[in-house]
């Protein structure tokens, strides 16, 4: 099966075409062309994504990405050989969601190929099927964390899902970079965050912090998240510490570092310590711990991530490569792939795909 996917849903312009088959659990997975462009520079300006500039950025690079893709992966770019083209309708700003889908409908009808909606948190969590490993033994946690979301999902089976908890405030992806913004660090702040919180960590005597900020909702009774308490925290201890919510001075480097580890530290032990409950309240209704989006490649997540699966052996914990952790068209096309395979009805439908800003599981 060979599909042209495309994602617009945030500040990523990416088109990829992929050939898949093989069991769900494990498909060959083969990249025939693959291109991506980052909005990050045009939007750092702002301290986040904007969409209209997001919306007139996607409508300018989709084209010249799809030449390149089909220049890459088709002997005859204008009559491509392909079955299926895959479109992100959402989660995502709708702006930049529609230039996609309008994009792909368009390729449609050019083609007479049909369009099929994906659901951009399902393709993070199928982005782990990409690397080569053991199959995916399903059901499975995921923990997804990303600048927009952050969720924790039971997978009981492909195109099953039940949220068992989600934040209810700021995701912890975005808390980063608004914390980043208070510490003069460049956007997007996640990666800077965790430089100057490793720079912290691998200092002599560096097992206890100058600073502890609080864990929001760590010990509720349920599983959902908060991260807006910990970021205001942050905004008072610099306030305290400087006289002003202003940045601290730039060559203050040394207190950029333990503020950095000092909210990573908390971020992280709320994110592993809820995902623990969830996977003793599952029980054997867990096979595998999935975490994807953003936030996964984050070095001391993942090292923290690793020590919890220790304390069940009967999990396998699931991160997808570096390549795929933040948004791009190759997780699309895998996702469309089970979508098709697990729910062929779908080929029958003719509704219109509309852009879904708010799109769940």
């Amino acid at each position: 099966m060979k599909i042209l996917a495309i994602e617009t849903s945030c500040d990523e312009t990416a088109v990829a075409l992929l050939e898949i088959d093989g069991a769900l659990e494990k498909p060959n997975i083969k990249v025939l062309g693959n291109t991506l462009l980052s909005q990050v520079a045009l939007h750092e300006q702002y301290g986040g994504v904007y969409p209209n500039l997001a919306k007139r950025e996607h409508q300018k690079n989709l084209p010249p990405l799809l030449e390149e893709t089909l220049r890459e992966a088709c002997e005859n770019p204008e009559k491509p050989d392909i079955d299926y083209i895959a479109v992100t309708n959402g989660p995502g700003l709708e702006p930049a969601l529609w230039v996609g889908i309008t994009f792909a409908e368009a390729l449609g009808k050019k083609w007479n190929k049909l369009v099929v909606p994906v659901n951009h948190m399902e393709g993070h969590v199928f982005s782990v099927l990409f690397e080569s490993g053991d199959a995916l033994a399903l059901p499975a946690l995921a923990l997804l964390v990303s600048g927009g979301h952050t969720e924790l999902v039971h997978v009981k089976d492909f195109m099953s899902y039940e949220i068992l908890g989600q934040t209810r405030d700021d995701a912890v992806g975005e808390a980063f970079d608004k914390v980043a913004r208070m510490l003069g660090l460049p956007y997007p702040g996640g990666p800077e965050i965790s430089k100057l919180a490793e720079i912290a960590r691998g200092k002599v005597n560096s097992e206890t912090t100058t600073f502890r900020f609080p864990r929001p909702m760590m010990h509720s009774k349920n599983l959902d998240f908060s991260f807006s308490g910990l970021k205001t925290a942050v905004l008072y201890k610099l306030k305290s510490e400087n006289g002003s919510t202003s940045s601290p001075q730039v060559g203050d480097e040394g207190f950029k570092e333990d503020m950095a580890r000092a909210f990573e530290d908390a971020a992280v032990e709320v994110l592993v310590d809820k995902t623990r409950r969830a996977l003793v309240e599952l029980g054997d209704g867990a096979k595998t711990l999935i975490v994807a989006g953003g936030v996964s490649a984050n070095l001391h997540l993942s090292r923290e991530l690793r020590k919890l699966v220790a304390e069940f052996p009967d999990i396998t914990l699931k991160i997808p490569p570096r390549l795929l952790t933040t948004d791009n068209a190759i997780m699309i096309g895998i996702s469309a792939f089970i979508k098709i395979s697990r729910k062929p009805e779908i080929l029958k439908d003719k509704m219109p795909i509309t852009a879904q800003g708010n799109l769940s599981f």
